[in-house]
């Protein structure tokens, strides 16, 4: 089946408890509509419904799948409420909060809290080109508080794989919620998926394009690197898949040196390293660097030489 344009529910849709007010977005896997429950909260409501496999004209409820994708269609249906079922045990103020998931009209939704602000990618967007464009003070707190929310997604063993300014909301008084666990649902499962994989080329680390069993936070964090990278360049990086075979990503310790400090320029090449053991390996360790401002060697640096110290007094029997 081509991929098509599915059409939203309209305005007025009575969905289980919910009334439809409006599409908010549309994309190749799901739509999110603004809804409200029956007290009047305003909700968030994802629809699951892949522009590959199903198809839903206009005035019809139920999509059309037909025979030759109904195994791929059921099996992502079931990632999907699987992914609802996860994300609703995570209650953190950086992570989206799942309020409920329910199947209907021969498919599934999940119900989110509606946050009012702006993506990072549209910030990035408005910036882009001005006088002093994202600064660091900026990048540094969204992503340290970005952090705490994947963190616990990180210690309830799950992973996003698809982090990207997109994916990361600013609400209004700038703090940020990660978006879209759309990938991670792709890890939730212990069977083979029948779906492709799902990731964004500029953003995803080269272990999404490979091997499965590598993945891990340190996967999460090459994204995380990506992001901070785009907050400076107003685009991706070029995709990890394609840096293996012909590196052209510019390091950013020289792209931007004199804008911004020397640490905060190695602390994203150091995320963006192709090897995944030469990456930050947890959320904590990042946070701990982009905490501290300044520093007397940038962190792969200052690794190194905490390494030969350690070494040294090693040899010299001193513990």
């Amino acid at each position: 089946m081509a991929t098509q344009q599915n059409c939203a529910l309209p305005s007025g849709f009575q969905l289980d408890h919910y009334r439809v007010e409006r599409q908010l977005s549309l994309g190749g896997f799901s739509i999110v509509y603004l809804a409200y429950d029956q007290d009047g909260t305003p909700v968030a409501i994802k629809e699951y419904l892949p522009n590959s496999l199903a198809l839903r004209g206009e005035g019809e409820v139920t999509p059309h799948v037909t025979e030759a994708h109904q195994g791929a269609f059921r099996y992502g249906m079931k990632c999907f409420f699987e992914e609802g079922r996860a994300l609703a045990k995570l209650v953190h103020p950086n992570v989206v909060r799942v309020l409920n998931f329910f199947r209907a009209n021969g498919t599934v939704y999940m119900v989110m809290q509606f946050e009012r602000g702006r993506t990072l990618h549209d910030y990035i967007q408005k910036n882009k080109g001005k006088k002093g464009g994202v600064s660091e003070r900026f990048i540094r707190g969204v992503f340290t508080r970005m952090l705490n929310g994947l963190r616990e997604v990180h210690s309830h063993k799950l992973l996003h794989l698809d982090i990207k300014p997109s994916n990361i909301y600013l609400r209004n008084d700038g703090t940020p919620v990660l978006l879209d666990f759309g990938a991670a649902r792709q890890t939730l499962m212990s069977d083979t998926p029948i779906l492709k994989p799902m990731y964004t080329p500029g953003f995803a680390s080269p272990e999404q394009f490979g091997n499965r069993e590598s993945l891990g936070p340190w996967s999460d964090i090459y994204s995380v690197g990506a992001s901070m990278y785009a907050c400076l360049a107003g685009t991706s990086p070029q995709r990890s898949d394609e840096r293996i075979k012909h590196d052209t990503v510019e390091p950013a310790v020289k792209a931007w040196a004199g804008e911004y400090s020397p640490h905060f320029l190695a602390t994203i090449d150091w995320c963006l390293q192709l090897d995944p053991l030469k990456r930050p390996q947890s959320c904590f360790a990042l946070q701990k660097v982009l905490a501290q401002r300044h520093r007397e060697a940038p962190p792969q640096q200052k690794s190194w030489l905490e390494g030969l110290g350690s070494r040294i007094k090693t040899m010299m029997g001193r513990t």
